[in-house]
């Protein structure tokens, strides 16, 4: 798509920036509440457009809902890609992967965005996404980390486990059994 110009307005973005600029809005407003539980016309708010632009670029709530989801996995895959570095052994290159991951997920709502998908799996079209998404992640990892499937099947254990330790805020509970689930996890 081309730039279109506006009648003394200078210029003004296309159709694609636009989709994109409200699908990074989606992330973080889905990622409060869900699918189920939020309207479009939040992310179109949140997003500065109209609910009705929002309907004429994405089909539907559900679409738009599945493009966040597809953006917050390739989000993770391209940020894991970029820690790993070029050199190393596939274990020291996962490590960097973590710390990628940890870096990105400062702001909740990637992580929060993932939980919202998985919990509404019931719907095809979000179940094919997360499964889409695993998938990206997981090439991704293999790819630049060379690790071997055991090695990659617990990196990505160990960040859904993460997962849960960061939202149940689990570094705050002292106590024997959540010691023992946040023991030796990093989420500073």
């Amino acid at each position: 798509m081309t730039e279109t110009r506006s009648r003394g307005a200078g210029i003004r973005s296309t159709a694609e920036d636009q989709r994109v600029r409200i699908v990074a809005r989606a992330v973080d407003v889905f990622a409060v509440s869900g699918y189920k539980a939020t309207p479009v016309a939040e992310v179109a708010g949140a997003a500065k457009v109209s609910p009705a632009y929002v309907f004429r670029l994405f089909d539907g709530k559900l679409g738009l809902f599945v493009a966040a989801v597809d953006d917050c996995y390739a989000q993770v895959a391209a940020a894991l890609v970029a820690g790993v570095g070029d050199d190393g052994t596939p274990t020291e290159r996962l490590e960097r992967m973590t710390q990628a991951y940890i870096e990105l997920i400062r702001d909740r709502s990637l992580i929060a965005l993932q939980v919202h998908a998985q919990s509404a799996c019931d719907v095809p079209e979000i179940k094919d996404a997360v499964r889409r998404g695993l998938a990206t992640v997981v090439r991704a990892v293999a790819d630049a980390s060379g690790a071997d499937p055991d090695a990659i099947q617990r990196f990505i254990a160990y960040g859904q486990l993460c997962h849960l330790v960061v939202q149940a805020g689990l570094a705050d509970v002292d106590t024997a059994w959540a010691r023992v689930v946040d023991h030796g996890i990093r989420h500073d």
